[in-house]
């Protein structure tokens, strides 16, 4: 019964997530086969990045008192490690889709990913961490994946449309979802400083606002706006 409940305290936040970023696809809708290719993709990107964090890990000895290796590791190890590993599965795959077609769709996708990523994260830690740990990412962790690929979506969005400016957009996605990820993590690893973890709450509020207009402005500038109203 313990094990129930921790797999639907571990689950349920990214499922809700997953569902509420659907239901803002309002005007042309990705089949379920792509949402399911996507959220797939999204457990192999973490399962990359897992194995490449360890065998960095391995080598590498952190001084989790010391602000400029907790700059290192928040940085260039998992921020860019997890973010480049989700982005690798977006763009080398879901980015040559047909049915990528719209703005909104590098949104939907980077989501799928995203969570497909945070919701396999997610059990790992609830199941070994148990109902406090459950409770605490459901609030942190869970959307904080969910924000960083709205906005890494938004740009692969720019960039799938505007093609004169693909590789410019391309390279700003993947820069400020490891930018964001990375100021997130910082804060929270540099917890030794009394009350600093505040400034990742204060950056998921940040990111949560422009999330929300990343996807009003995608949802406006969806080809097929006339056609669904």
């Amino acid at each position: 019964m313990l094990t129930l409940t921790l797999l639907i305290l571990a689950l349920a936040p990214g499922i809700m997530i997953i569902i509420y970023i659907y239901l803002k696809d309002i005007h042309e809708p990705e089949p379920f086969s792509q949402l399911a290719l996507g959220f797939g993709l999204g457990i192999l990107s973490m399962l990359l990045a897992t194995g490449v964090t360890y065998l960095v890990y391995d080598k590498i000895h952190f001084d989790n008192h010391s602000m400029s290796d907790m700059a290192i590791k928040a940085f260039l190890i998992v921020a860019l490690v997890e973010e480049l590993s989700k982005y690798l599965f977006i763009r080398g795959v879901l980015f040559r889709s047909s049915h990528f077609n719209e703005p909104f769709d590098g949104i939907i996708y980077a989501v799928m990913v995203g969570m497909g990523f945070a919701l396999t994260e997610n059990l790992i830690y609830v199941l070994n961490g148990g109902g406090g740990t459950a409770i605490v990412r459901m609030f942190t962790a869970v959307p904080a994946h969910a924000l960083f690929a709205v906005i890494m979506g938004f740009f692969l969005g720019e960039a799938k449309l505007e093609h004169r400016h693909t590789l410019l957009y391309s390279g700003i996605a993947l820069l400020i979802a490891i930018l964001l990820h990375g100021i997130y993590d910082y804060f929270l690893f540099i917890s030794f400083i009394p009350g600093i973890w505040i400034g990742a709450i204060v950056s998921l509020i940040i990111g949560y606002f422009l999330s929300h207009k990343a996807m009003k402005m995608h949802q406006d500038a969806s080809p097929f706006k006339e056609e669904s109203t």
